[in-house]
């Protein structure tokens, strides 16, 4: 599917197509090539009954919302009421959402239609969605790479052409990160801007509901259906969303920073050129650049598990094989403590496993001051830095990766490795920012030609502000890096 959503809603809204002829489209794509990428763990045929009422809606003469008719895929830690929400683990293999989750209730109010439920790392705990219970989902650029994580169904999704937008999560960078290795844009609005009511929790005081898009202005039109206050989230902000609004905004006068510790010798030279196209860019089009020092965010990734896997302890607690959770099958005579242990053991994947036993060691007596209390202390400078910087630029610019997308295996087996993937992007979690991986450039490895991502950062509640950067440069580079990703045939 190559057109926009903007484009398919208005033409489903003319009659120049029908929604169920789009839905039945993007259905029918799925099940020819996803077998080959793995991006989707179910699919709804529902979706055909929804866009059938679309239709009945437009031959009625009834006005219709901003994403008719336009399919679209969530995560699969996104509760969608009478639908698997596995979160790609054992644990909830057989779950059923009795509720949906308020981002996904806004987004059908827009007129979108889900067509499934995508692959991740087992509840949101990976950076390249090799953690998850039940099947691999490959790069669409590269089929031997991951496509980043936890939310790689999701940015494969897009990646591929099977629907034009998608739902991830984004606790420390699993929207950006997998946007940057497929070739999507991926938006972490600021923390509270969309409800994270329905959203299985990871870590609730960093993680935060975004979007994939292959255009701007598709971005711009999901970001104003999935924002706002929801009375059933005691952390979601009071703030009008008016990101359609701001695509016309244009970089002229704004300031821009490289962010001097993300531009060390880690970084490919295909991510340097793409920072330095965004820069020559977006000065010809009136924007000036500098460079500025964020000293904490040395601390990022090490603050950053300090704090998420204490709260993924906690989160997680609830797995108990007691309620809705898989349970053992032990003898009668085992007691309560046996079967819960049980059933956790084999129900969590190993990366799982291992942030509960970081978390739980962490928030342990004796520990708690020397690991949780300090990483909440650092957290605050790393925010202080982010304010002392904002008071004299206007977007801060960091690569999304130091690097492409790496082949399957070459992390897994080194935690430390893997979780080094997310340094550029765990900060903006941290402290609470809105941020957007962008396209800049490709780099050729092994003659496959691989996504660069960009990272732009914008004072908390300027969301919009990203999204006139974002246009600016996708409407000077005539959008040249958001293509549908090329029909690879084979692994390897």
């Amino acid at each position: 599917m190559r057109e926009t959503a903007v484009d398919l809603a208005r033409r489903i809204g003319t009659g120049d197509l029908s929604a169920h002829e789009v839905v039945s489209a993007a259905l029918a794509d799925i099940a020819a090539r996803d077998g080959q990428i793995g991006a989707f763990l179910s699919v709804r045929e529902q979706a055909l009954e929804e866009a059938a009422r679309v239709d009945a809606a437009r031959a009625a003469g009834e006005p219709l919302p901003p994403l008719a008719g336009v399919p679209v895929a969530l995560k699969d830690n996104l509760n969608l009421t009478g639908t698997r929400t596995t979160c790609a683990s054992r644990a909830l293999e057989n779950y059923i959402s009795p509720y949906t989750a308020t981002a996904v209730q806004r987004l059908r109010a827009a007129g979108a239609i889900v067509v499934g439920k995508t692959n991740m790392d087992e509840f949101a705990m990976g950076s390249s969605t090799e953690n998850s219970a039940f099947q691999l989902t490959r790069n669409p650029w590269d089929l031997s790479r991951v496509p980043g994580g936890s939310s790689g169904g999701s940015a494969a999704a897009v990646a591929a052409g099977f629907v034009p937008l998608a739902l991830g999560s984004d606790t420390g960078g699993s929207v950006r990160q997998p946007a940057g290795f497929t070739g999507t844009l991926g938006f972490k609005p600021t923390y509270g801007r969309v409800s994270r009511y329905g959203l299985v929790a990871f870590a609730s005081s960093l993680d935060q509901i975004g979007p994939f898009a292959r255009s701007t202005r598709d971005l711009a039109t999901v970001l104003d259906a999935i924002s706002g206050h929801d009375p059933l989230d005691a952390t979601s902000l009071e703030a009008t969303a008016r990101f359609a609004e701001a695509l016309g905004d244009g970089v002229r006068g704004l300031r821009f920073a490289y962010v001097r510790e993300s531009l060390g010798e880690a970084n490919t030279p295909g991510v340097q050129a793409a920072l330095e196209r965004v820069r020559a860019v977006l000065e010809a089009r009136g924007a000036s650049f500098s460079e500025v020092s964020l000293p904490s965010l040395e601390y990022g990734i090490a603050t950053y598990y300090l704090i998420a896997t204490p709260e993924a302890s906690s989160n997680l607690a609830r797995y108990d094989g007691m309620v809705y959770s898989h349970r053992a099958l032990l003898t009668s005579e085992a007691d309560v403590n046996a079967v819960m242990s049980a059933s956790r053991a084999e129900s969590f994947g190993p990366e799982v496993r291992r942030r509960i036993l970081m978390g739980t060691y962490a928030l342990s007596s004796g520990y708690y001051d020397a690991y949780y209390s300090k990483a909440m202390r650092v957290r605050q400078l790393i925010a202080r830095d982010f304010e002392r910087a904002f008071a004299d630029f206007d977007v801060l610019v960091t690569p999304t990766s130091p690097y492409p997308a790496f082949r399957f295996g070459e992390k897994s087996d080194d935690p430390v490795a893997m979780y080094q993937s997310d340094v550029d992007t765990v900060s903006l979690n941290l402290a609470g920012l809105p941020g957007l991986s962008i396209p800049a450039g490709f780099e050729t490895l092994e003659g496959r030609e691989l996504p660069v991502g960009v990272q732009l950062i914008a004072p908390a509640l300027t969301d919009e502000r990203l999204i006139a950067v974002s246009q600016a440069f996708e409407e000077a580079t005539s959008g040249e890096f958001l293509r549908v990703a090329p029909q690879v045939q084979t692994v390897g």
